[in-house]
């Protein structure tokens, strides 16, 4: 689609075409007739000086982007593919002897420990000595969480009770938002500190606010309420990490970070008419997917990325030295050398690497999972190394990111070669109306010249002819002169001058 617009200046009609890209393209009709030539001439002038301006801007826009496409275009070599598909069986071999199949157990054992080392310290912390039994102190997690449980309550911890509300004991902790490692389980700590409610949502997606009974847990300032909000929620969460006091270690703790957030996540309209709630509920309660669950989670993942690590770093190293190598090699010396070419980072070439490596390293672990899980499903599952399909999925949209990236550069450069030509065509007709002005100004020259040559012969003819006059004239009076024998001398003189003429 084009559009036409027509403005009016001084002698120049001016006609704009404008593209839907918003590029316009000018075209000039310039009325020579009714405009003087230092007039045309001036305005000529200022219009290329512009087009010059305008077309040297694309040229550093063209530049630049070239310098750009470089680090969309993959430049890997023989050598690089060899050294990436190295890496990934190295990274393979490594996970398959290593590192093993994903283990829950392994991870909960770990997740455990962790955890009940750190209600201990914190209840230590807080006050809790222990029991003396036989002149010996000795601490116990059940007494560290009692002592953490009895010293920071928080208003909504049993308030469901007896409300027949679908919130039972194992479920409380996921359907209380208070209950929540997460910033919104804060701010629902605080907001009902303020509104004295409670806020809840059961496994069916139902949402309730109960109202707070025992008020001796609420502050009576902003400030008293603020800091029984924060302070009195951490540490009350520390205390259920690891489950009640009767059940010490082995009981129901609080959801992990992963699951409140999908829980508030299906708080939202619409969201809490699915099943949702009902899934994450089932997970909770009869999977016990509780932090300890999560940590167990993170731990095998975190063993599971020591190998991807591994690949990443080798493939990242060899690039750069490579990369050293050739710039050293072109340059002679470390002086010139352009360090961004050498980085490991954001580039097609690196990209492409990382993607041959993960992908070779996926191909390796599934052909070794297939085999060592002997056709179960679940423990072919258990040996594929999650950290790594991550890995490799982030590298292919990578790829694609970067592919995309480079066709649009390259559309930008052909649209700016497009502009090229159009303002060189202009100025091409520019500087014919100025060749034609010159040319102009050459005829009349010429004109004026040769109208000054006529006037000049004709001038000079009559000067001839008054010159021969007179030459005869002074002969006549020289043959007089010669006849009465008067004025010698003077007709001496006449006789030299008239020789030397």
């Amino acid at each position: 689609m084009k559009r036409g617009i027509k403005k009016k200046m001084s002698n120049t009609e001016i006609l704009l075409l404008e593209k839907d890209d918003n590029f316009k393209v000018k075209y000039e009709i310039i009325n020579i007739e009714n405009s003087s030539d230092n007039e045309l001439k001036k305005y000529i002038k200022n219009e290329i000086r512009d087009l010059n301006r305008r077309i040297e801007d694309n040229n550093l826009k063209i530049q630049d982007y070239n310098e750009q496409i470089k680090k969309f275009t993959n430049q890997a070599d023989a050598v690089d593919y060899t050294v990436a598909i190295g890496s990934g069986v190295l990274a393979g071999i490594i996970d398959s002897f290593f590192v093993g199949s994903f283990s829950l157990g392994e991870g909960k054992a770990w997740s455990n420990h962790k955890v009940n080392d750190f209600v201990m310290n914190i209840a230590k912390k807080n006050g809790y000595n222990g029991k003396k039994k036989n002149g010996i102190v000795k601490y116990r997690l059940s007494g560290a969480i009692k002592h953490l449980e009895d010293k920071f309550k928080i208003p909504s911890d049993n308030i469901w009770s007896g409300k027949n509300i679908n919130i039972s004991t194992k479920s409380h902790h996921l359907d209380d938002l208070a209950h929540h490692p997460t910033p919104i389980g804060l701010i629902a700590s605080i907001v009902t500190q303020f509104t004295e409610k409670a806020y809840f949502q059961n496994r069916f997606g139902k949402k309730f606010s109960l109202e707070i009974t025992e008020t001796g847990l609420i502050g009576n300032t902003v400030y008293e309420k603020i800091l029984a909000g924060t302070v009195n929620w951490f540490y009350h969460l520390v205390s259920d990490m690891s489950g009640s006091n009767k059940t010490a270690g082995v009981g129901m703790g609080i959801p992990g970070p992963l699951l409140s957030l999908v829980k508030e996540f299906s708080m939202l309209p619409g969201i809490n008419k699915t099943n949702l709630p009902e899934l994450l509920d089932k997970a909770f309660r009869e999977h016990k997917f509780d932090l300890r669950s999560e940590l167990a989670v993170f731990h095998q993942l975190r063993k599971q990325a020591i190998p991807v690590i591994l690949n990443e770093a080798l493939v990242r190293v060899f690039y750069f030295f490579s990369r050293l190598i050739k710039e050293y090699k072109e340059k002679g010396n470390f002086k010139d050398i352009e360090w961004k070419n050498t980085i490991p980072y954001k580039n097609r070439t690196l990209t492409r690497m990382l993607t041959i490596s993960t992908g070779t390293f996926l191909a390796f672990d599934l052909l070794d999972a297939g085999i060592r899980s002997g056709g179960n499903l679940g423990a072919f599952i258990l040996r594929v190394n999650f950290v790594n399909i991550g890995r490799f999925t982030l590298s292919c949209y990578s790829e694609y990111k970067m592919e995309r990236e480079k066709r649009k550069i390259e559309k930008d450069i052909s649209e700016i070669y497009s502009q090229q030509l159009s303002l060189s065509n202009v100025k091409l007709s520019y500087n014919i109306v100025g060749m034609w002005i010159s040319t102009k100004e050459a005829v009349e020259m010429i004109d004026k010249l040769s109208y000054d040559i006529q006037n000049s012969i004709s001038y000079i003819e009559n000067s001839n002819n008054e010159l021969k006059e007179n030459i005869d004239k002074i002969g006549n009076s020289i043959d007089i002169m010669k006849k009465e024998k008067k004025n010698e001398k003077l007709l001496k003189n006449l006789k030299n001058i008239i020789s030397e003429f």
